[in-house]
């Protein structure tokens, strides 16, 4: 899961950022949980509308916790 991602959203609906992102709901919610990876366009929709860098997706680091975090 990408909580990150999560924090970045706040309160806005995942159908807005969805929209936003030229994707639909349910493609934007598993990039959220972390089953499906944007395409660097898709990031780079999403990242312009939730204001971090795009390349924040594809960071090893990030996607490392991200992998202990479900085995802990």
């Amino acid at each position: 899961m990408r909580k990150w991602l999560i924090e970045h959203r706040g309160k806005r609906s995942q159908e807005t950022i969805a929209k936003k992102a030229g994707i639909s709901r349910g493609a934007y919610a598993n990039i959220e949980l972390g089953k499906r990876n944007p395409s660097v366009q898709v990031a780079k929709r999403i990242a312009n509308e939730l204001d971090f860098s795009w390349t924040i997706f594809f960071d090893d680091n990030v996607v490392e916790t991200t992998r202990k975090s479900h085995t802990a």
